[in-house]
C-alpha cells in the first residue's frame, strides 16, 4: 500500500485539492516474504489440487459450486472452510492487525458485486485464470488476466488521481 506524505521520496503527484504531496512505501504493510509464502502456498494447493483430481484452482467456481448438489460438494467446501479458517488459525498463534476500510459499506458492496459480474463474464476469476491458467499458457487465461491487470489499474489512477 502506498501513501502520500509531503516533504519525502521523490515521485510528486497532486491530490485532489491541488496540493503537492510525493509517494513513499508504508513499510509496515510491505510484506514481501509473507506474500511470496503466501503465493507458494496457493500454488501448492493449485498443483495438488490438479494432480490429484485434475480440477483447476478457481475459487470463484468453488463459491458457485456450493449450491449445486454433486459429489464434489464436500470437496469445495472443505477448500472454502480453508480459506477462511487460516487466517483464524494463524491469528491464534500470532497477532494479526485489525483490518481497516478506506471506504465506505456501498463501495465496498459495489466492488464485491462488480467483481461478482467480472468473474462470470470471464469464466473464472484471478485464482483461476491467473495462477492456474497462466501456468498451462492458456490464451484465454493471458487475456482474462490482462484485462483483470488493466482493469485494476485503471480503478486505482481514478480513485487516487480522478476522485
Amino acid at each position: 500500500m502506498i501513501r502520500g506524505e509531503t516533504g519525502t521520496a521523490a515521485r510528486p503527484s497532486r491530490t485532489p485539492r491541488g496540493k503537492r504531496t510525493f509517494m513513499t512505501i508504508d513499510w509496515q504493510n510491505f510484506t514481501p516474504w509473507a506474500s511470496l509464502a503466501g503465493g507458494l502456498l496457493i500454488g501448492l494447493a493449485a498443483g495438488v489440487l490438479a494432480l490429484r483430481s485434475g480440477r483447476i484452482l478457481g475459487v470463484s467456481g468453488l463459491v458457485a459450486g456450493l449450491f449445486e448438489a454433486d459429489d464434489e460438494w464436500r470437496a469445495r467446501f472443505a477448500l472454502i472452510a480453508g480459506l477462511v479458517a487460516a487466517p483464524v488459525l494463524l491469528g491464534l498463534v500470532a497477532p494479526l492487525a485489525a483490518p481497516t476500510l478506506d471506504a465506505g459499506w456501498l463501495a465496498v458492496i459495489g466492488g464485491g458485486l462488480l467483481v461478482g459480474f467480472g468473474t462470470r463474464l470471464a469464466g473464472g476469476c484471478t485464482s483461476g485464470h491467473g495462477v492456474c491458467g497462466l501456468s498451462r499458457l492458456s490464451p484465454r487465461s493471458m487475456v482474462a488476466t490482462g484485462v483483470f491487470m488493466a482493469a485494476a489499474v485503471a480503478t486505482v489512477f481514478a480513485v487516487r488521481h480522478l476522485a
